[in-house]
This record gives structure tokens, C-alpha cells and sequence, in this order.
């Protein structure tokens, strides 16, 4: 995978890493983290995970650092002989695929936890991609989307290989966490940043980078505060690349905030930067927003719903397969900004509509994206795998 970074593909490969034995003895490989990204060993730590790090293996594209990637891959498959190689994510799994081929792996597996086949790069640089994902999708013997929306996305609209060869096994998490100990966590949140009882704490969370279009959150908010008679704050928790402009474009509304090296939260709004208590968030969270302009299965959607959180959120990727729509959450055509703020007004000011479409979301998040359920889909899919390679052999 890419990189220890917190997100869906590195909780989805640390649980498989953990918890397919003793059916599979298993080697976790990962890149290198970028600089914004908060490192998140301690999920690996606490799993008692010992990842193989390749500093090459970057996120971006460099030929000579990806030659290099690639040369250790194969020298790593040459030692572990494995029976499968399972890539997640754009970068390894170019890498890993191809090394995979070169070393005749019998099974090859490739999940896409989101793409980049839009809203990324210019249609040059994204056609060339496409063409590669093609190519590499002829190697593969599975390709796993996380959800059917995704699965029509790479099939009928970016033709990435035929239906036949996808299958579909959503996100796996550790949901538990977000119904212990709820009220006193939810008592620490608020007192940390000295929320009111009646105070409704609207929180988005995630990287801070352009895709993820918090300047909309931000246009969204400054019209509830012009408009809503409720009090109100917001918490944009990550980091990222777009920081600094997301700090400015807040200036410029008229939005006043705090940061996170503050000990007095008076504005309105606060810049947490990374958190690792998400359970937490949650739990002191009233609302929990999303304004993305591509996702694959964003995490905190899933974690939101298991807290019991109503969702704002843009209709984009597989977000209408971890939701139930106008029942745990309310969604919104992508930059949609008008749309967007109506929905979030709705839930500010309708306190039966928030929590009604917040009591339903934990029942329907823990039967469907449990890593346990991961797991024994994931254990299916291997063993039907090799049983197919054994009889072509």
C-alpha cells in the first residue's frame, strides 16, 4: 500500500494483515508518507503490525524513485515467495502489479479504494493513466471495488476491465469504539473547546487538499451564520496542502477561527489539524459533513453513521452505498453550494430531523462494515482464487 497514513486503505490492509492468519501468513509492504499527512503508526503499533517500508514508493509519480520501488518489490516477492499479492491504491499498485507479473505470483489482486480518473489531473495525464489501470488490469486476477457505485464508475464509464473480473467487498472497520463510552466522551470534546449545551458542533473531517472542496464547507457555514438562529461552531479536522488557503478563504468570508495551538475556542470556527480520537469527534459532534468532489468510500461517513451523526454531504463516487439517503444523511449535487447549505440549515434547525436521521445510522453501518465481514469475504475471494489457479495450472 501507499503509506501509514490514516484513511481507508491503510485501516482496510492492517486489519487484513492482522487477521487473515492463521489461514495466511501475511507481509504488509508500504511506501512513503507526504509531508501534510499525520502519520499513523500508531494503528499499526497498536495491531502489532511491522510493516516493510519502501521510502521510494511516493505518491507522486517519479520515474527513477518507481524503478526503484519496483527493483525492491521483486526482490521482496524473490524471499517471500507468496502465493498472492494484494495491492491497494493507484502508485503500489502499479508497483506491486508489475513486479507481481514479472515474478509470476499465482494470484494478483488489486483493490481501488477511490481513483483518480477525475477531478486530479488534466485529461492528458488522466487519460494516461486510464490506459495504464487497463493494462494493469489485464494482469490482475480480481480487481475489488468498495462498492457497486465504484464498480459501475471503473466498468461502464472508464472501461478499466470487464464486470466479470470485479468484485465487490466494501470497507472493514472497527466500529465498536464509536458507541463506547459515548457520553463521556462527548462531555471531554465539548469541554475542550468550551461548546455550549445547546450548541450544535457541525464537523468535516479529512485531508486538506483541493478535491476534498472544503471551500465549500466554508461558503456553506458562513451562510448558516448570516441565517441560522441557532449557536452554532465548526471544526475542519486534517491537514493538508490547502491549509493555508483554507485559512484564508475563511479570513476573506468574514469567518473568524481559532487553530489548534489555541486554548480559548470563542469564533466560530476551529482548525483542529490532525486528531487521532475521532471516536471522540464524533461523540462531541452534532452534524458531520462532506463536500468532496470524487470519493471512493470515505471513512468518516461510515465512522459518523456508527457514532449515531447525521450526514451533509455531496453526492459523489460510492457515498450512496454507505449511506441510507434522507434517512441517515442528506445529500447534495457535487459544488452544489445553494443545495448543500439547505440541507445543512435543515439539520441545524430541525432537531427532530437531525436526530432521527441520526439514531439509524449505527445499525446500519455495524452489520455492513465490520472487519470482520471483511475478512471472511476477503478469505472467500483468495481461496476461490487459488482453487481456479490450481485447475488452470
Amino acid at each position: 500500500m501507499n503509506r501509514i497514513a490514516i484513511g481507508g486503505p491503510l485501516l482496510n490492509a492492517a486489519y487484513l494483515t492482522k487477521y487473515l492468519a492463521p489461514d495466511f501468513e501475511t507481509l504488509l509492504i508500504a511506501g512513503g508518507k507526504e509531508d501534510h499527512e499525520q502519520d499513523a503508526g500508531f494503528i499499526t503499533d497498536r495491531l502489532d503490525i511491522h510493516p516493510l517500508h519502501i521510502p521510494e514508493m511516493e505518491r507522486s509519480i517519479n520515474f527513477l524513485k518507481d524503478y526503484k520501488a519496483f527493483r525492491k518489490v521483486k526482490s521482496i516477492i524473490r524471499d517471500f515467495k507468496p502465493d498472492i499479492v494484494h495491492t491497494h491504491a493507484a502508485k503500489p499498485g502499479m508497483i506491486g502489479r508489475s513486479a507481481a507479473s514479472s515474478m509470476k505470483v499465482p494470484v494478483i489482486v488489486h483493490t481501488y479504494h477511490g481513483h483518480v480518473f477525475h477531478s486530479y489531473f488534466g485529461k492528458l495525464k488522466t487519460k494516461a493513466i486510464i490506459e495504464t489501470e487497463r493494462n494493469l488490469a489485464r494482469r490482475s486476477d480480481a480487481i475489488i471495488a468498495i462498492s457497486e457505485q465504484q464498480k459501475r464508475e471503473l466498468t461502464e464509464d472508464f472501461k478499466i476491465a470487464s464486470p466479470e473480473k470485479f468484485r465487490v467487498i466494501p470497507l472493514g472497520l472497527d466500529l465498536d469504539k464509536f458507541q463506547e463510552d459515548y457520553s463521556c466522551k462527548r462531555t471531554k470534546f465539548r469541554k475542550e473547546f468550551g461548546l455550549k449545551e445547546n450548541e450544535i458542533a457541525i464537523t468535516i473531517i479529512g485531508r486538506l487538499v483541493p478535491v476534498k472542496n472544503h471551500p465549500l464547507f466554508l461558503e456553506a457555514f458562513h451562510k448558516i451564520l448570516k441565517t441560522s438562529g441557532k449557536k452554532v461552531k465548526a471544526f475542519i479536522v486534517g491537514d493538508g496542502e490547502s491549509r493555508t488557503q483554507l485559512e484564508n478563504y475563511a479570513t476573506n468570508l468574514g469567518i473568524k477561527f481559532t487553530v489548534e495551538t489555541d486554548t480559548n475556542h470563542e469564533h466560530p470556527l476551529v482548525f483542529t489539524s490532525w486528531r487521532t480520537d475521532i471516536d471522540v469527534i464524533n461523540a462531541g459532534s452534532d452534524i458531520i459533513a462532506l463536500t468532496s468532489l470524487n470519493e471512493g468510500t470515505p471513512v468518516s461517513l461510515i465512522e459518523a453513521q456508527a457514532a449515531n451523526n447525521p450526514i451533509v454531504s455531496t453526492n459523489v463516487g460510492g457515498i450512496q452505498d454507505i449511506i441510507l439517503e434522507n434517512e441517515t444523511a442528506l445529500l447534495s449535487e457535487s459544488n452544489h453550494i445553494e443545495k448543500f447549505y439547505e440541507n445543512l440549515y435543515r439539520l441545524i434547525e430541525d432537531d427532530d430531523l437531525r436526530n432521527r436521521l441520526g439514531n439509524k445510522g449505527a445499525d446500519f453501518v455495524m452489520q455492513r462494515f465490520s472487519y470482520r465481514r471483511l475478512v471472511s469475504d476477503m478469505k472467500t475471494l483468495y481461496f476461490d482464487l487459488l482453487e481456479k489457479k490450481k485447475h488452470v495450472i
